[in-house]
């Protein structure tokens, strides 16, 4: 993490990350907006169904990223809202301009000056060098994902017993957060792990149906936003700890330990399981 990057807050003695509570009420705060722009039919007219969200969006998301250099939210935020203006009607064209300006955005944030240096520019390269050939340096920043490595490969098929990791043991760094997948895999293995992922596909597809089915407008776009907020987050950490993209933090959801990551995704689950109630 870059130096002076403060993500966790602490009021009476309790820390949380704010960044968690963000995701849910940017998922409610478009739900509203996009669905009252598409009750008044205009979800595909350039301007209230594309710069409208936009106007929104760019500035919170890009403060997200200086002030908290907290990239991973800043990705979950974005895709999140584009799926939202996708579901609500937004014309297919106005997606490639969305594009065009988040990467603008994105660019321009990272090369605000601090001190004479590029913010955040240095560890994500390093991060990025580390991803492509993690052995250059195996005892610096490769050890966490060749560690990772390790305990996926120790696994085999059907794992070592639950409880048995080795990795876990002082090898692997944040066994119990970011990495909890590959604890998963070493003690459970391959078929423990697909069962997972299976777990995974069959709640987005229950929160896809429900999405379709939710009463209005505004339901069907905050069920969507949740699946995808928690899909994405579990496709993301599973990519992480298998090397597939570079290292980032982000938890799996319902199984990393933290008490504001679990406390966020409950609370959207429980939105999630009331428009299920009220739905079609």
């Amino acid at each position: 993490m870059q130096t002076g990057a403060k993500r966790w807050i602490k009021i009476a003695g309790i820390n949380f990350q704010p960044s968690e509570f963000a995701k849910i009420g940017f998922i409610l705060f478009f739900a509203s907006l996009l669905s009252d722009v598409k009750e008044h039919g205009k979800i595909k007219d350039y301007r209230y169904g594309f710069i409208y969200p936009m106007v929104f969006m760019v500035p919170i998301i890009g403060a997200i990223l200086i002030l908290q250099n907290h990239f991973s939210a800043t990705f979950i935020i974005a895709v999140v809202t584009v799926v939202q203006m996708f579901v609500a009607g937004t014309k297919i064209t106005h997606f490639l301009l969305t594009g065009l300006i988040g990467g603008v955005c994105g660019a321009g944030a990272l090369m605000v000056k601090n001190g004479g240096s590029t913010l955040g520019t240095d560890f994500r390269s390093t991060r990025i060098e580390t991803w492509l050939d993690p052995f250059t340096d195996p005892t610096g920043d490769g050890w966490q994902i060749i560690q990772s490595w390790y305990a996926i490969a120790s696994g085999g098929l059907f794992g070592v017993g639950l409880g048995n990791s080795k990795q876990k043991y002082l090898y692997l760094p944040e066994p119990h957060n970011d990495f909890i997948f590959s604890v998963l895999a070493e003690e459970l293995g391959f078929v423990g792990c697909v069962v997972v992922i299976l777990l995974f596909t069959i709640f987005v597809w229950r929160g896809v149906v429900i999405a379709m089915k939710a009463q209005d407008n505004f339901g069907c776009l905050i069920a969507i936003g949740i699946v995808t907020m928690l899909g994405l987050q579990a496709m993301v950490n599973i990519a992480v700890v298998t090397g597939t993209i570079p290292v980032t933090g982000m938890p799996l959801p319902f199984f990393s330990y933290g008490g504001t990551s679990l406390i966020a995704n409950l609370m959207a689950v429980g939105i999630l399981l009331n428009i299920s109630r009220t739905a079609k």
